[in-house]
């Protein structure tokens, strides 16, 4: 068995600077050195290989081309994990799934097996759709994200926990406060703010 050791947090800046730079012997580490936890966040997400090796080539490329706003006195991991969290939610989002809001206050992802409602249904769970990710966009970015695993992508309590490495009960209770916040950004929102604009506010001259 090949013991790996953790390398120095000083080399490590040395080298995510150097592939900034755009070293090729450093850009090489780091897709090495970062693919293998890059691809199980995204596989712990996801919850399937296909997509994941996806997700994790497009968090490796965007990592790659934004080393640059990285800031050295942060966390790299922290910072290339964001990356690969988010790149997983848009897989989520292109391949539609839908959300809504049951019972006031708890999201819930599953696909709506019920027969195509009538138009003017259609348009009120269109705008309750987008209503929802509005509130979730006015989210604290830590609120948002436990909300997106546990009722988007369906992770238990520790696999949040050890997805974010924080205590299982601080997710728990960054859940339950995220759920009010929803609640009240939700509420705040005018149902008229998720409706499609007006021909004249798409494209027309302001009345």
């Amino acid at each position: 068995m090949t013991l790996r050791l953790h390398e120095h947090p000083n080399r490590q800046r040395d080298r995510v600077a150097a592939a900034a730079q755009g070293d090729p012997a450093a850009r090489a580490w780091l897709v090495e050195e970062w693919t293998p936890r890059v691809f199980r966040v995204c596989r712990a997400i996801l919850k399937d290989d296909a997509y994941a090796r996806d997700a994790t080539q497009d968090t490796l490329i965007r990592a790659l081309q934004r080393l640059d706003t990285f800031k050295g006195d942060g966390r790299f991991d922290s910072w290339i994990l964001q990356i690969a969290r988010n790149t997983c939610y848009n897989e989520f989002r292109r391949r539609g799934r839908r959300a809504t809001l049951v019972g006031g206050d708890v999201l819930d992802a599953r696909p709506d097996p019920r027969p195509p409602a009538d138009p003017g249904d259609q348009m009120d769970a269109r705008r309750d759709h987008e209503r929802l990710h509005a509130a979730l966009a006015n989210l604290p970015p830590a609120y948002r994200e436990v909300l997106e695993l546990y009722h988007f992508q369906h992770l238990k309590y520790r696999e949040i926990a050890d997805l974010l490495d924080i205590p299982m009960g601080t997710v728990m209770n960054r859940i339950f406060r995220a759920r009010r916040k929803l609640r009240d950004a939700w509420e705040a929102l005018p149902a008229r703010a998720a409706q499609a604009p007006s021909p004249t506010a798409a494209g027309g001259s302001p009345a």
